[in-house]
């Protein structure tokens, strides 16, 4: 942001209250109060924070990370919200808009583990943590002879359960450990051709009201184009293959040169069933970066991806 400007009351900032979250939270603060914005944040509790016990979907609900906070948003409780774009779902809210992606984190996965320096070298059986059906799907079609364990709860605990003997290895988002300055806990770095990371891994979403245009003038700045347009591929391509958030399915838009390039991978749980797509085209607005990830998906349906998905 360039242009400082001068507001009266702070905005009220939604977040949960997780170290990562509020590490998301206080960098968008950040950003910001150098442009003279006051800013204050507010707490919100969500459904996945109260329940961080077993599997995810036994919570029952779509948007277990964000519904809460854009409840708060709906009834004027806070003016904003940062969203970890992954855990957002795509049904769009009536009256709420994302109006900035600010630039991307590093997207990739990451092993964590105290004996191994890759997959390769993780010994037949081992027990591998993770909350994530992408992750597992992943895991097990490169590498069936391992054992997939629910792993549940913010980084630092996924972090205790492995260092306490729980898990003889674990998976986590790259994103996160950067942001809390635990990368030197990374073992191994997975690359997008080794595991497709989630839509919008690594992004950020910033949302607030559609009617509220002076708040959405504050925030747009922080959008960056790029990730902007690379995200709203990977989202389309999802929202079009209505996945949902907890899908065994990954996603990947780069830009190669000119065109923006969109890899997309869906998979059966247990590893044994795969498909993949990939197309690029020169996305200058986001209407065509949608239109990207529509045609892949349509590329994946006709391959047969709505049964696989249906088939979790």
């Amino acid at each position: 942001m360039t242009q400082p400007t001068t507001t009266t009351a702070p905005l009220r900032l939604g977040s949960r209250g997780s170290k990562l979250a509020r590490w998301q939270a206080e960098w968008v603060a950040k950003q910001l109060s150098d442009a003279g914005v006051a800013v204050q944040i507010v707490e919100v509790r969500t459904a996945g924070d109260v329940r961080q016990v077993g599997p995810i979907e036994t919570i029952g609900m779509v948007g277990v990370f964000t519904k809460a906070i854009q409840e708060a948003l709906l009834d004027e409780r806070i003016d904003f919200a940062v969203h970890s774009l992954k855990d957002l779902p795509t049904t769009p809210v009536p009256g709420l808009e994302v109006v900035a992606t600010p630039p991307r984190a590093p997207l990739a996965d990451a092993l964590i583990a105290h004996h191994a320096a890759s997959l390769a070298e993780l010994p037949a059986g081992a027990l591998v943590g993770t909350g994530s059906y992408r992750r597992r799907a992943q895991l097990l079609n490169a590498r069936p002879d391992l054992q997939v364990g629910d792993l549940r709860g913010n980084v630092e605990t996924r972090l205790a359960k492995l260092d306490a003997g729980d898990y003889d290895a674990i998976l986590l988002a790259e994103a996160g450990l950067h942001r809390l300055g635990l990368s030197d806990r990374i073992a191994c770095r997975l690359s997008p051709a080794e595991m497709l990371p989630a839509p919008g891994q690594g992004a950020l979403g910033i949302e607030c009201r559609a009617a509220d245009t002076a708040t959405q003038t504050v925030l747009t700045p922080l959008n960056d184009p790029i990730t902007h347009l690379a995200v709203l591929a990977e989202r389309s391509a999802l929202a079009r293959l209505e996945g949902g958030c907890l899908a065994a399915l990954g996603a990947w838009a780069r830009l190669e040169g000119a065109a923006l390039c969109l890899t997309v991978g869906v998979f059966r749980e247990d590893g044994q069933r795969r498909l993949d797509a990939q197309s690029a085209a020169e996305c200058a607005t986001p209407a065509q970066a949608v239109a990207l990830g529509r045609a892949v998906a349509e590329d994946l349906l006709a391959q047969g991806a709505a049964d696989l998905l249906r088939a979790r």
